[in-house]
């Protein structure tokens, strides 16, 4: 069984989302500890999210809401 590692990895301070967790919304990151991220999510609070379990996306927001 091979793992599939998300091909993008957020830099401190970005903002994103996690795919099929839309309910916790846009999320700011944290900390990057190799595939382990610390994200503050708007909805759900901080969470680590695994690279190797998970994939987030790039959130498209506007500068005005943050």
């Amino acid at each position: 069984m091979s793992l599939q590692v998300s091909s993008y990895i957020p830099r401190l301070g970005e903002y994103v989302t996690l795919s099929g967790a839309n309910e916790w919304g846009i999320g700011q990151v944290q900390s990057v500890v190799g595939l382990k991220i610390t994200i503050n999510f708007e909805h759900a609070g901080k969470r680590v999210v695994d690279l190797a379990n998970a994939q987030l996306v790039a959130a498209d927001i506007d500068n005005d809401v943050h």
